[in-house]
Parts: structure tokens; sequence; C-alpha cells
């Protein structure tokens, strides 16, 4: 096998990629209260939003240790790459990280395989998108130095935007005060946030109604996307599949995309996004 791909599990894959055998999803896991969840295939999204619903406190999340990466870095492959959620939001790149270097002590660097680990600086799609750039410079013959250029020079022109349904979560882990999270609610504003190239996260403007921000957010996605013939558009969405299919619809009349897909949020992405969030990524 020439390569592999180990994605933490905020990378949301779609369905032809969960079934590949060259991508291994790394989970991380989640808490509300004493409810834990390790967030792999058997995720329920309708049991956790109830209980983030339910519950007063914000749902916390640890990331995969070292160890676990380690074991994952442990393969056949000659060429073996990590993609992480921003080392903005988790710990998981420097746990990576740390497991790549756990690895070289262990085993020495004389052979194979090459480890990268790629800090997304974005989540959900992001992730898969990076992922997906990986696969198709291996496929393409590239060397390993080569492909991990060419994924960071990709990287820089990547774009992160989402959407908020609800603002509970941003008022239970302190980044908005319960007044402001009132008069939010109150006159239904929803903002429009992006990540930052640094991949922290902001918000770039305000609408009143979902469907005027997510209006706003596709605009200032597609005008920011450079030669969006060449990029796939990315949509993962949080329990609101028919506001997806309106993205795409949306999409396509202000840019056309080489390829446009839609997946549902996996744990982390559900932890972040909340109920009805939309997120997209060029």
């Amino acid at each position: 096998m020439g390569y592999k791909i180990v994605i933490d599990s905020c990378g949301d894959l779609p369905e032809g990629l969960k079934g590949d055998s060259r991508f291994e999803s790394v989970p991380l896991e989640i808490f509300v209260d004493d409810y834990h969840i390790v967030d792999d295939a058997g995720f329920d999204q309708a049991e956790f939003l109830k209980r983030v619903k339910e519950s007063p406190n914000c749902p916390k999340s640890t990331c995969p240790s070292p160890e676990r990466y380690m074991e994952a870095f442990d393969c056949q492959a000659e060429h073996v790459y990590a993609v992480t959620l921003s080392s903005q939001l988790s710990g998981s790149y420097n746990s990576a990280e740390l497991g790549k270097k756990l690895y070289f002590e262990e085993k020495g660097e004389g052979g194979a395989p090459k480890i990268h680990v790629f800090d997304s600086k974005s989540a959900s799609v992001g992730e898969t998108i990076l992922a997906m750039k990986i696969q198709e410079l291996e496929e393409e013959g590239l060397g390993f130095e080569e492909v991990v250029a060419g994924v960071e020079s990709f990287q820089k022109e990547m774009n992160t935007s989402f959407v908020l349904e609800t603002l509970e979560t941003l008022r239970k882990n302190g980044r908005l005060s319960n007044l402001k999270a009132f008069v939010a609610n109150t006159l239904n504003i929803k903002p429009v946030m992006a990540g930052t190239r640094e991949g922290a996260i902001c918000q770039i403007g305000q609408a009143r109604g979902i469907g005027k921000a997510v209006d706003k957010m596709i605009a200032d996605l597609v005008a920011k996307t450079k030669n969006p013939r060449e990029k796939i558009l990315a949509i993962a969405h949080c329990n609101c599949p028919q506001r997806a299919a309106e993205v795409v619809e949306k999409a396509k009349k202000l840019a056309e995309f080489k390829n446009i897909f839609v997946v549902e949020t996996a744990g982390i992405s559900s932890m972040y996004a909340s109920d009805g969030g939309i997120i997209i990524v060029a």
C-alpha cells in the first residue's frame, strides 16, 4: 500500500471514503455532563443534540492520545499523512505530532513510513478537503515532499465559513454573554462566522434570519474563492438536510465548482455547529 491518510473524527468523510482502506478516522471523545460519547461510526446525533439541549453546561471534548495516533501510523504504507482539527481549537494536532515523534523513537527513522501531520487550520469538511487533496496528489504519482508542498499551497487558498442556528453553545461556553445571546435570539440575529488563516474563529457578519445569514455566508465564500472551477465545495450540516440542499442550489447560481458534496456532521462537528448549523469550505 503506497499511502495512508489518518484524519481525526472532526473530519466528516463522505460515504465513499468511509470504506476506503487508505483512510483511518481517529476518534475524539465528547462529554455532555456524565454522558460519554466516542466520536465514531456509532455516534447518535439525535441523542447527542437532545442531551446538549437539556444540559445547562457546554459539551466538552478530548482529543485522541499520542498513543492512538502512533497506532494509526504503524502500518505498511510508505507515506502516511495525518490531518487534524485546527490547533487553535483542539489539542489533536499536538497529539498527532507527539505520536509521530514517539513512533520514530520506537521504530527509528531509517525505514518506512514517512509521516507528515497537517494542521488543517479548519474543521469538519475543511479537514476532508485537505485529505482529498492528499489523495489526488498521491494518485498523480507525486513524491512525498511534493505532496506535502502541494497540499500546503492548496491550503493557503482554502476558506471555511459557517452559520449557527442557535447561539446556546457559545453562551454556555462563555464566548457570548447572556444579554447578547438574549438580544440576538429575540431579534433573530444569526452570526456569519469564518476561519482565520491561523485557524481561529471570527465573526464576519450577521443577518436577521437564518436564510439571509446563509446567503451572506455563500456570497462571502464565493467572493474569496480563487478559480472555483478548480475547487470542490464541501458542505456539512447538523440536522438540516433541506438547508444544505438550498446552499448547493444557491452556490451553483453564484459560481461553477469542480464538484460539490454534502455530508452530515459527526460528533465533534455537531458540537461546534450545533443543531441547524451549516459549514461550507472551498
